[in-house]
């Protein structure tokens, strides 16, 4: 029993490590994005790709990060996602251009698709239902200390040296947690399904499609051949997407998840939050520089009022949400953030002062965790145990993708009213932007408030499929216990 808690352990650590190194990553670029302005003389358009080539990437490979994993070892693929993530966060950092940057950006995020799934998957092999409430606290929390300490860590980086050093932290994380983790995680695997290339393809260049159009539609106008030809062609090939995944045996994202109404509100709340939320901080990073005056490490300080929110309630929205149910976690999370963002359209200007924008601050950071961790937990809640890897696969892709068409959204607004010549002419482009973010949030707390949750793994369903995952799991060690020599 004391091994056996302590390879739980040993799993809660390497897998919110990993977990750390992708948000973390993520939202030190957010501060650094004003220093890639100057450095490169990068349009938005071009700081725009910065962002979403990673987080295009990670949505769209999340699922077949999830299947990978089923399919050839979670322990063994996480171990390659950390890996590719940290080549490419080297190769990052010693991007001479814009383009190569975003390349090298579109890289980790490949690589972070195959982690981040599997951080929730290997949690759910640990630990017994029971416990996995205290465990996805813990997650959060991390995930949380992450978001905290992003802005501050980019902000402190740049102002000591410069943006490059902001991807080579996470190379000395990476070089010590891959082989870490191959030697202490256990090796577990999910149904070895054929691989829905198919459907890989069509998503990816469907999603594809739809966010270049919107970004380019920036530059060229939304009536121009280009940008129809690109977003329609996007929509057909994501409505044969999901044609695709209603006809195959082994779908990438089975359509079945949302016909449980758990699911399908708690990833309509998810993508409204990062739709919101990451599109209006793309701008409000950058406010705090070019418009407020603030050096990198002071926005970065400003900033941990807000994220340093999220790192305190996230822990503990994940242990009540677990006795008291998600869904009115997620309403007043989702409230609080669109509340936020609405207080800093209407305060926003060349003049504000730092303290105005204070109680926003601490109240979006609240919101942002107040959905983690019970969103997190519905998923999870609402599937068997067999298809906790596709669900947290699919659950992420799709709040990934809310933050790619919110940034893509929200810079398209920011474009038509404004510009990055002048602070007031930043401020006249921002201010609508939020108010987008704050109508797509408001339509996330309706639906969670008024769609009736439904849907969710009954008690006797979840001990029957774990007494099952254990058998397969049993038997799945004892086959691999030859090839395998490294596994604990």
């Amino acid at each position: 029993m004391e091994t056996e808690e302590r390879g739980r352990i040993w799993t809660l650590v390497l897998v919110s490590v990993g977990l750390f190194m992708v948000v973390l990553d993520n939202l030190v670029v957010n501060v650094a994005l004003p220093s890639i302005h100057n450095d490169f003389g990068a349009s938005v358009q071009a700081l725009e790709w910065t962002v979403n080539a990673y987080v295009l990437a990670y949505g769209v490979l999340l699922l077949t990060g999830a299947a990978l994993g089923d399919r050839f070892g979670r322990r063994r693929m996480f171990v390659a996602g950390i890996s590719l993530f940290t080549a490419a966060s080297a190769g990052a950092a010693l991007a001479p251009s814009a383009d190569l940057l975003i390349a090298a950006r579109a890289l980790q995020g490949i690589g972070a698709a195959i982690v981040t799934p599997l951080t929730l998957t290997l949690l759910a092999g640990a630990f017994p239902p029971e416990k996995r409430g205290v465990a996805l606290g813990v997650w959060s929390g991390i995930s949380g200390i992450a978001v905290a300490i992003g802005p501050l860590v980019g902000g402190a980086v740049i102002e000591l040296a410069d943006w490059h050093w902001i991807f080579w932290i996470n190379v000395p994380i990476g070089l010590t947690l891959a082989p870490l983790a191959a030697r202490r995680l256990e090796e577990s695997y999910g149904p070895k399904a054929p691989l829905d290339f198919p459907g890989l393809a069509l998503a990816s260049t469907g999603l594809f499609g739809l966010v270049y159009g919107l970004v380019r539609a920036q530059t060229i106008g939304w009536t121009s051949a280009e940008v129809l030809i690109s977003i329609s062609a996007g929509l057909v090939l994501l409505a044969a997407f999901v044609r695709q995944e209603l006809r195959s045996e082994a779908p990438m994202l089975p359509m079945e998840f949302f016909a449980k109404r758990s699911f399908a509100v708690t990833n309509v709340v998810s993508m409204a939050m990062y739709f919101g939320m990451f599109g209006s901080i793309f701008f409000l990073s950058q406010f705090m520089q070019n418009v407020l005056g603030n050096s990198p490490l002071e926005a970065g300080l400003k900033l941990l009022v807000w994220t340093g929110a999220t790192m305190v309630v996230a822990p503990l929205a994940g242990v009540f949400s677990e006795k008291l149910g998600a869904r009115w976690f997620m309403v007043a999370g989702v409230a609080l953030q669109g509340a936020a963002l609405a207080w800093l359209a209407i305060t926003a200007g060349t003049t504000v002062s730092y303290v105005t924008m204070i109680p926003a601050f601490v109240a979006a950071g609240a919101g942002m965790a107040l959905v983690f961790a019970p969103s997190a937990s519905a998923i999870l809640n609402s599937v068997r145990v067999d298809q906790a890897g596709q669900a947290s696969g699919a659950a992420n892709a799709i709040r990934e993708l809310g933050g790619t068409f919110g940034i893509a959204v929200l810079a398209t607004v920011f474009s038509g009213a404004g510009a990055y010549t002048t602070p007031q002419q930043f401020v006249d482009g921002m201010v609508p932007a939020l108010w987008v973010g704050v109508a797509v949030l408001a339509f996330g707390a309706l639906v969670a408030a008024v769609v009736p949750f439904g849907g969710t793994a009954t008690t006797e369903e979840v001990a029957e499929f774990d007494a099952a995952g254990e058998e397969r799991h049993n038997a799945h060690g004892a086959a691999s216990a030859q090839p395998l020599p490294t596994a604990n």
